[in-house]
């Protein structure tokens, strides 16, 4: 039978109201009394009753974490990020997937709410919720963090990425190289995309090229934005006027591109460069290896549970927008126009 409470205090020869103390760490125990209930839960590998427990503290020691997609491996490095620090802080993490849906993105944390976690994280919030206000709606009974690119001022308690720095770095770099005519591909509604499309219209502006060439696709998180946006640039390259480079909004779409130009027998970087974005671990297994912009996701995740947690024990309830910068990292997907 597994080990109970009971046991651990009988061991360590003190109340079961001590052995609670040092299990949950909410009242002071002497330093020796506290080292003998801990070897003693050692010795009997006892394991507390969640439940039991979340009934006394109201907390449940679980956070939520809601992304928008699985197979953007953007996503999965910011959680594993946040599922170690949280691991670190005795929590545990319920992880729900909206596929891109505001809708079901709500229901979701409804339904987390219910099962009552005790913080939630909103990984790439979806715009049409960040427009109507719902995550500060949500935050005034629960603490939530949203991580994304969006205007500081649309949640409280948010850990976003300065996508403009990395952006404009990387429209420098493809302009240093002497590009002129570059075509950009974002995928559909997003903050972060429209930002990255203002910089690329304001370039375009500021050094009088007349080639533009926006190319949209619909699902710019999924697997399926590698086949869109292979479909999409290969009719592209097989227009008169050409692009001499490729601005990816992400590195599905970059990797898209890759394969549109290889089954053309285009060569990269000799007869066309390519950036991506987010420096995900396709930036690196690519042929060739991506440039790529470089979002800090283990940071953002890191930062974010540290942010949530800090929340959940009632710290920082003002808390500012942490914003971390990013840079462009450049491997061997660009070079100089011929």
């Amino acid at each position: 039978m597994p080990s109970t409470i009971n046991d651990v205090a009988k061991l360590s020869n003190v109340s079961i109201t001590t052995v609670s103390r040092v299990i949950n760490n909410n009242y002071p125990v002497n330093k020796e009394t506290k080292a003998r209930v801990l070897k003693a839960i050692k010795e009997l590998n006892y394991k507390p009753n969640m439940i039991a427990r979340s009934l006394i503290t109201k907390k449940t020691s679980v956070i939520g974490i809601i992304i928008p997609g699985l197979t953007n491996l953007f996503f999965p490095t910011i959680v594993e990020a946040i599922e170690k620090s949280s691991k670190e802080a005795c929590y545990t993490i319920f992880l729900g997937n909206c596929y891109g849906n505001s809708r079901e993105e709500i229901k979701i944390i409804e339904d987390m709410a219910q099962r009552s976690v005790d913080g939630i994280i909103i990984i790439d919030p979806q715009f049409d919720n960040v427009k109507k206000g719902v995550y500060k709606r949500f935050q005034k009974s629960l603490p939530m963090i949203t991580v994304g690119g969006f205007p500081s001022d649309s949640a409280s308690s948010s850990v976003t990425y300065d996508e403009q720095i990395g952006t404009k770095e990387a429209f420098s770099y493809l302009l240093s190289l002497g590009h002129k005519k570059i075509a950009f591909i974002r995928g559909g509604k997003s903050y972060s995309y429209d930002v990255k499309e203002k910089i690329y219209n304001e370039i375009l502006k500021e050094n009088n090229f007349t080639f533009s060439n926006i190319v949209k696709i619909e699902s710019g998180n999924s697997i399926e934005a590698v086949n869109s946006s292979e479909n999409k640039i290969k009719k592209i390259l097989s227009e008169r006027e050409k692009p001499t480079a490729i601005f990816a909004c992400n590195d599905l779409m970059a990797v898209g591109s890759l394969n549109a130009c290889r089954s053309l027998n285009i060569k990269v970087p000799d007869e066309i460069s390519i950036i991506g974005c987010d420096d995900t671990l396709l930036s690196e297994i690519s042929n060739p290896k991506l440039t790529s912009i470089n979002l800090h996701m283990k940071e953002v995740g890191e930062r974010a549970a540290s942010r949530l947690i800090s929340l959940i024990n009632g710290d920082g309830k003002e808390s500012k927008p942490i914003k971390i910068l990013t840079n462009l990292v450049i491997r061997d997907s660009c070079r100089k126009v011929k």
